[in-house]
């Protein structure tokens, strides 16, 4: 059982976990305020500012980084997650939820012009990040991981 204490106490798991979870809570936060309209899906869901995956993968890099020095063969493994969950985020996911809308806008064209009626369908429309969602996400993960580690580990 003292297997299951060490990932619980894992300070990289932990520092990308909170930076996750920091990042859930002010996307839920962000959207009800520009949108008036709380909306507890959007502390599970994918998209919004700011991006929590990139607030995660940041944080691992940045305590990694910390612990083990930029040159080392960790930090240079959790750079490069970093990175291609950054650029990804930015890139397939941003334009799959720009085709989602498309999407959504021609089914319910069709529904609306059509006596035959398509499945109920909706795409998510909120699966990728601008380039500032993904910055701020940058951002947090970079100050959570040093807030994390000189006040916590």
């Amino acid at each position: 059982m003292e297997w299951l204490l060490d990932v619980f106490l894992n300070k990289y798991l932990l520092t990308a976990t909170i930076s996750w979870f920091v990042g859930q809570i002010l996307k839920t936060i962000i959207h009800w305020r520009i949108y008036k309209k709380f909306d507890i899906r959007r502390m599970f869901g994918d998209g919004g500012m700011p991006s929590c995956h990139s607030a995660t993968v940041t944080s691992l890099a940045t305590i990694t980084g910390i612990n083990f020095g930029l040159a080392s063969f960790e930090f240079g493994i959790a750079a490069i997650l970093a990175i291609v969950v950054c650029h990804d985020a930015m890139g397939v996911r941003l334009e799959t939820g720009k085709q989602a809308v498309i999407l959504n806008e021609i089914i319910k064209a069709f529904d609306d012009l059509s006596a035959e009626k398509l499945p109920e369908v909706k795409l998510k429309e909120f699966v990728g990040h601008t380039p500032i969602q993904v910055l701020a996400g940058i951002v947090l993960g970079f100050f959570m991981a040093l807030i994390l580690h000189f006040l916590v580990f």
